[in-house]
């Protein structure tokens, strides 16, 4: 009877040990919980609200395309995909044996010019020469002219007076005729003089135009300066550029990608040979939400991860610009809104942030690779 009493009395304070347990592990847990969300709270109202983030992002760079300038066959091919090149760097050789004839042909041409250039100034004494002996015969002819007047002056006086005389019968019939042919001679030699002068001056005229059409050419001017000697030069400089051409480098530093020219192949000008990216010059494109860009501006400072390198590792960069519209407004195919079953999207806007060169270097990306970015608000 003793241990059936003793039995329930044992009991009871178990009992009551157990839910004072209970309540106290409850009481824990909701402390707990209303602990973490006060936390939660008090991070979200000091941090949160001062700073935009997304996943949405994406690295870019703005790529060079290796094109040659002038066409041929492909000698050689330096560089293949994945390759990493300096500025300046020999991508591709281009056979140049039509380029170096080219060449050859232009200097051959620069060469005549000067050489005709140097004639054409040589001929201007011979010409003035010419000139004034032009002058020496005006003079002569001219003199002729007087003399052959002065010959038809006489004949004709003397001509009148046998005519006077020959009425009376002093002067014979034959004289009077011979009178009369020295006095047509004169006549005709002092055309024939009076034509002569005419020709000289003409001919000095014609000398004087020559003379001063090879002054208007060389006057002033040495060889390098008359414009056939300049046109020939500049077809031999551009010759020699198309030369220089025929080797294709690299427009600056970066990874060779989307090689496309094998040795053998004829290029034309402008066919695209091979991509360079510019791997210190990369940037990301974040896309965030329209309701997200109220306070956001150029100059923010951001702060990113790569999905390649993981969180360790972060960039810092700085927000240089918004695009001019959102993806969805450029895209191939764009949405259509203006329909009766119309549900409201929201919309992205490309962010551009450039990165840091030296981090870059440190990590380098590639084009395409997913990033995280957080943009820090307060930061102008």
């Amino acid at each position: 009877m003793a241990d059936t009493v003793s039995t329930p009395a044992t009991q009871k304070p178990h009992a009551g040990t157990g839910q004072s347990a209970r309540k106290r592990a409850f009481t824990g847990i909701g402390a707990a919980v209303l602990l973490g969300a006060a936390g939660y709270g008090g991070w979200y109202f000091l941090f949160s609200g001062s700073r935009v983030s997304t996943d949405n992002a994406y690295v870019g760079a703005d790529t060079a395309m290796v094109t040659p300038m002038v066409g041929g066959q492909v000698a050689a091919v330096l560089v293949g995909d994945t390759q990493s090149v300096r500025h300046g760097q020999v991508l591709v050789r281009i056979d140049d044996r039509d380029a170096r004839i080219a060449l050859a042909s232009a200097e051959a041409e620069l060469a005549r010019a000067q050489r005709q250039f140097n004639e054409t100034r040589a001929t201007g004494s011979g010409l003035l020469a010419q000139v004034n002996a032009r002058d020496a015969e005006i003079v002569r002819a001219r003199a002729q002219l007087a003399s052959a007047d002065a010959d038809a002056t006489r004949a004709k006086v003397d001509y009148d007076r046998r005519r006077a005389l020959s009425a009376s019968g002093a002067v014979s019939g034959d004289e009077l005729t011979s009178a009369t042919n020295r006095l047509s001679g004169a006549q005709a030699a002092v055309a024939l003089a009076r034509a002569g002068l005419t020709q000289a001056t003409s001919t000095k005229g014609a000398a004087q135009g020559t003379y001063s059409a090879n002054q208007a050419l060389t006057r002033g001017i040495s060889a390098g300066e008359s414009p056939e000697v300049l046109a020939a030069r500049a077809r031999v400089d551009q010759a020699r550029l198309d030369l220089d051409r025929t080797i294709v480098r690299a427009p600056l530093d970066g990874v060779v990608t989307r090689r496309a020219v094998q040795v053998g192949q004829r290029l034309a000008p402008g066919a695209t040979a091979m991509m360079i990216v510019p791997t210190a010059q990369m940037y990301v494109d974040a896309n965030f939400k329209e309701a997200q860009l109220t306070r956001v501006k150029p100059g923010q400072k951001a702060v990113l991860t790569s999905d390649l390198y993981g969180g360790d590792v972060k960039y810092h960069g700085r927000i240089v610009g918004f695009a001019g519209g959102t993806g969805a407004s450029f895209a191939l195919i764009p949405a259509q809104n203006a329909t009766g079953n119309w549900i409201k999207v929201v919309q992205r806007l490309p962010v551009r942030i450039a990165l840091d060169p030296r981090e870059l270097a440190q990590h380098p990306l590639r084009v395409g690779l997913s990033m995280e970015a957080e943009v820090e608000l307060g930061n102008d």
